[in-house]
């Protein structure tokens, strides 16, 4: 965590090292000095995150302070997953979401000093000739991303207001993404099931009722619905989960 105490980048070329510098410091954290990334997300304490610094470091620490905060954030609470998937998974999702945090940290910069169209694209070109951190932790080469099917198999359709009755579908053991109601249950279980429904028709953050085509997940401690977007659950993200706690629960477990 870090009130930028590094001389900040004013050029492309210092906007690109200071790049360099955290990216290197997070390859180390999930590659190199693994054991000592994995001892220090405890799942036991608060909301946690990775941060890579320009020094070729890295550290893991509560999020700052102050709002808006300073930088942009890394990703929040990725101590939370590293007992519920494997740990090659974990890794390769934290992989992912420093690739992200580093671009929006180099692009603030380049925003903050008002790089014009020429140095933007300047930027992007230094930055993507250099292998993303996931490929260096998969050890992959890119890798086609075919998200719909994804989307579209975990995806809840809604028709009058309310979820339709699919069968549910368990992308790894304990997420919840659809109704409990199967489609192959008589009529009268389902009636039975009717106030259930209505229940877990609303997200339990915003309140808002299911919208044709999202993605949503249940608790699996509270078993309240949550849309994915509420949450920051997407669909990649939970075929890696085994047991989904809400912010809500996760917090609670934190503060025992």
């Amino acid at each position: 965590m870090e009130g930028i105490p590094h001389p900040v980048p004013r050029t492309v070329e210092e906007v690109f090292s200071d790049f360099r510098g955290r990216r290197a410091g997070l390859i180390k954290a999930l590659t190199t000095e693994v054991q000592k990334f994995y001892q220090q997300c405890d799942p036991e304490k608060e909301n946690l995150c990775l941060y890579g610094l320009p020094n070729e470091t890295w550290e893991v620490n509560l999020p700052v302070e102050e709002v808006p905060p300073e930088l942009p954030e890394p990703a929040l609470g990725i101590n939370f997953a590293r007992d519920g998937m494997a740990e090659k998974d974990w890794l390769s999702l934290v992989a992912v979401h420093s690739d992200s945090w580093l671009l929006a940290v180099a692009f603030y910069f380049g925003a903050r000093f008002g790089f014009g169209k020429n140095e933007r694209k300047k930027l992007f070109q230094m930055i993507n000739d250099l292998p993303t951190i996931f490929e260096v932790v998969t050890g992959n080469a890119r890798q086609p991303t075919n998200q719909s099917g994804i989307h579209h198999n975990s995806s809840k359709s809604k028709s009058s207001g309310k979820p339709s009755r699919q069968p549910e579908i368990n992308l790894s053991k304990g997420v919840k993404m659809s109704p409990l109601v199967k489609e192959d249950e008589e009529s009268g279980e389902e009636e039975e099931e009717d106030d259930d429904d209505e229940q877990g028709a609303t997200c339990g953050a915003c309140g808002d009722n299911y919208g044709a085509d999202e993605f949503w997940i249940c608790c699996d401690v509270c078993e309240r619905w949550f849309h994915g977007k509420c949450v920051k659950i997407t669909p990649a993200k939970a075929e890696h989960i085994k047991q989904y706690k809400c912010p809500s629960c996760s917090s609670k477990r934190a503060r025992v």
